[in-house]
């Protein structure tokens, strides 16, 4: 890894996995290309839906695909804003570092990437929007039977998370995020295609009982259907639970 993408991982980000930078094919990686073979997808999700015995498959795959966006989208982010630099995240481009238990743990690039084409606007995001996210999605929605709004959804959940972490990084000026943050807000594609990470969260007011005051509260606009996992339940930002307990206030 170069000096400049390892100088990233300090402050909000020193907890998490540096990116690998190797032109060659690891033996623990697979091909992100991959995963839009199903017989490939059938082996990996074999061994990650073992502990969820009976796991509906559609919920299975969006839960594996939280790793999956939660990784792209902290690096993805982090060099975009930070080092102002396009990644190679085309699924023909990138490896993927798989954990023990068949989810991502981290990205194996083939190369640093190059500057920015483009620094304004929506543009800015255009590899990882339609270079990896868009055919991703695509497969797998197809493979599962679940909808592309759900992986669009987990995307979007933790773009917007990674964006709000960005100003705490002690390299981000203040308008660092902007960027990401004017993306989240606009509705369309600097092309004038529907924005698919358009407000993927919303925050609510809720009643803080420790504080005495209120609070806002972070809720997903889309569910991510992990709900459908016996053993797993409603997630912490889950728009079906937090409108169950908005209901039973209002009683």
């Amino acid at each position: 890894m170069s000096f400049a993408l390892s100088s990233l991982y300090i402050g909000p980000m020193e907890q998490l996995t540096p990116p690998r930078v190797s032109p060659h094919a690891a033996s623990d990686t697979i091909a992100a290309a991959d995963l839009l073979d199903p017989a490939r997808l059938d082996a990996l999700m074999a061994g990650f839906s073992a502990r969820y015995p009976g796991g509906d498959r559609r919920a299975l795959v969006s839960l594996w695909t939280k790793w999956h966006f939660a990784t792209v989208a902290s690096t993805t982010l982090a060099a975009n804003l930070l080092l102002e630099r396009d990644l190679p995240l085309a699924l023909d481009d990138l490896r993927l570092i798989l954990a023990p238990e068949g989810h991502v743990a981290g990205l194996c690039l083939k190369n640093e990437g190059r500057p920015l084409a483009e620094l304004e606007g929506t543009a800015r995001f255009s590899t990882l929007i339609d270079d990896h996210l868009t055919p991703l999605i695509e497969g797998l929605a197809a493979y599962s039977g679940a909808s592309p709004k759900v992986f669009w959804s987990n995307a979007g959940n933790y773009f917007e998370h990674f964006t709000q972490a960005v100003p705490m990084h002690p390299m981000a000026s203040a308008m660092t995020a902007e960027p990401a943050q004017q993306l989240l807000a606009s509705r369309k594609l600097a092309d004038g295609r529907r924005n698919p990470l358009y407000q993927p969260v919303r925050y609510v007011d809720a009643a803080n009982d420790d504080a005495g005051a209120s609070a806002p509260r972070r809720v997903r606009r889309l569910c991510c259907i992990r709900y459908l996992i016996d053993e797993l339940g409603y997630c912490g930002n889950c728009p079906l639970e937090c409108r169950g307990r908005r209901r039973a206030e209002a009683r």
